[in-house]
């Protein structure tokens, strides 16, 4: 086989690897390898006599994680096909960087520090992949094991960084491994993968430990999750809120309790024109409408998705967030969450992880001056919403419970979950529309990643989605009840108040903070080139 062949296949294995092992169907234990190939590709391509390395290695590293973006992610041409691909070509190129920043270190470093660096470096871009503009943590590693809830149960520790720093690092040792001893002694070679696969083995044993340990709950919190099921393309934007309203209740009423303590409806299921005015949402049709079903049942909260707005006359944008309507006249819209109960002040929590391309245009405060009034016209593919910076729980007035607004895609973000933890939620209702998916892996994917906030925070969770999957998952990730895709349906279930909080929820992503330190330290080494190693 030629070097050129060979290394085209290490590449595509690698690529493949990596995307069969992703939930929901994926092969997980898989992950544990998905490198190797790829890091004997660069060892590889560094050792031979050809020039173009640096090249060679970004080209074939790109193809690797291009395969994997497609395989975990294709479904989002339903969607959108720009935005499937601008989100594949994209995050395919931000881990080529990183990789190609891993060889360059390589030259510069000692062996031993490389693989350091390269661990670090991975994982620092993973964090920086939560907080940015063109956040896009879907791939976290971490995120490969939330259907092997019985494995991770200490990502009540570690979050989902943890479950990163596993995979890079047996990757790494593996592949060690088999760079020093190759197969030439295969006995010997089999020895020494003895302490990666015990490696392997003690964390799911003591993730096996920790789920028989979660306490059990006596205090019952009675719930129903709604799931209306309205197309997004062709019904949901033909119907007033007015309609929503009368269609919830007419689902609901069969369902409805004294004793039912919460009812959840899916993100932006009021949604009618621009929304409902946030600043007079107080003396609307709909919020009196609520409160008269509400007045045979003061015992319930009600939490449902809606988008407000609110209107600004001035020559320039308010804000960066602000959309253009038309001369002097701008708009703020909110995705948001809100808590009606009987005779109670409403509750409001606005969305704040948002969508890249669809609610937030990344970096607009730079692309602004340069794009001018077009960037703001894009509203029919981008309309900004406005965020709120702290995160707000919902209180009940009756039995003090403390309900987390999670509002779709927030739920992959872990340590930012931790913030209504922190403020004292007893429990998380998720709201959601994955609808415009469809019956793609994509929605199984995300009620999947929900489960890891379950486990970090040791959380109950409610969701509620607009087409599916609504579910009640407990404290250990453990789906207890789910429904059907695509069916017009609602759960009633009860789950548990808790209020203690985790090592994760107080201290959050230590790993990533730590690695980010480490791969600036090796950074500067490698410029430095201090700590160059000549015997590799």
């Amino acid at each position: 086989m030629s070097p050129k062949i060979k290394h085209l296949f290490l590449s595509i294995i690698s690529g493949i690897a990596l995307g069969i092992s992703w939930p929901v169907d994926g092969l997980t234990v898989l992950v544990f390898l998905s490198l190797i190939p790829l890091l004997y590709l660069e060892d590889s391509i560094r050792n031979d006599d050809s020039n173009n390395k640096g090249i060679r290695i970004f080209g074939y590293s790109y193809l690797s994680f291009l395969i994997w973006n497609i395989i975990t992610t294709w479904w989002l041409y339903n969607s959108t096909l720009f935005g499937m691909l601008f989100a594949n070509l994209c995050n395919s190129l931000f881990y080529a960087l990183i990789f190609i920043l891993f060889y360059w270190a390589k030259s510069r470093l000692p062996f031993r520090s490389a693989y350091i660096f390269f661990i670090s470096i991975w994982i620092a871009f993973e964090k920086l992949h939560l907080i940015w503009d063109f956040s896009w943590s879907w791939l976290n590693l971490g995120n490969v094991f939330s259907e092997k809830i019985y494995w991770i149960q200490w990502y009540e520790y570690t979050g989902a960084f943890g479950g990163s720093l596993w995979v890079l690092c047996i990757n790494v040792w593996i592949f060690c491994l088999l760079k020093r001893y190759g197969f030439n002694s295969i006995k010997l070679l089999t020895k020494k993968l003895i302490a990666p696969l015990i490696a392997i083995a003690l964390p799911i044993a003591f993730s096996l430990y920790l789920y028989q340990k979660v306490e059990v709950k006596n205090k019952k919190i009675e719930v129903i999750t709604m799931q209306p099921n309205i197309d997004p393309y062709n019904s949901k934007y033909k119907l007033t809120n007015k309609d929503l309203l009368n269609q919830f209740f007419t689902q609901l009423k069969p369902h409805l309790k004294k004793s039912t303590d919460y009812v959840l409806a899916p993100e932006t299921y009021f949604s009618e024109g621009y929304g409902e005015e946030l600043i007079s949402f107080q003396k609307s049709k709909i919020h009196n409408e609520i409160q008269k079903r509400l007045a045979d049942f003061p015992n319930t909260q009600i939490i449902s998705g809606i988008q407000f707005y609110d209107t600004y006359e001035d020559e320039y944008a308010p804000t960066l967030t602000s959309n253009y309507i038309r001369k002097n006249l701008w708009i703020e819209y909110y995705n948001s969450a809100l808590s009606e109960q009987y005779q109670k002040d409403i509750e409001v929590y606005h969305k704040s992880k948002l969508v890249v391309g669809v609610e937030n245009m990344p970096f607009k405060k730079i692309l602004k001056p340069l794009l001018g009034e077009f960037l703001i016209d894009m509203g029919g593919t981008v309309a900004s919403r406005m965020i709120q910076k702290k995160r707000s729980v919902f209180s009940h007035s009756f039995n003090q419970e403390k309900a987390a607004p999670v509002i779709c895609w927030e739920s992959i973000f872990g340590e930012f979950v931790t913030g209504y933890v922190n403020e004292g939620a007893t429990f998380l209702a998720v709201i959601s529309n994955d609808a415009w998916w469809g019956e793609t892996p994509g929605h199984k994917q995300l009620i999947s990643y929900t489960r890891l906030r379950a486990i970090e925070n040791r959380r109950d969770i409610v969701r509620s989605a607009n087409t599916g999957i609504s579910a009640i998952i407990d404290a250990r990730g453990e789906i207890i009840k789910k429904t059907r895709y695509d069916t017009k349906t609602l759960l009633t279930g009860n789950i548990s108040s808790r209020s203690k909080l985790t090592f994760y929820t107080r201290y959050g992503d230590i790993i990533a903070r730590w690695s980010i330190l480490i791969a600036i330290i090796y950074f500067l080494l490698a410029v430095s080139g201090r700590l160059k190693d000549k015997a590799i």
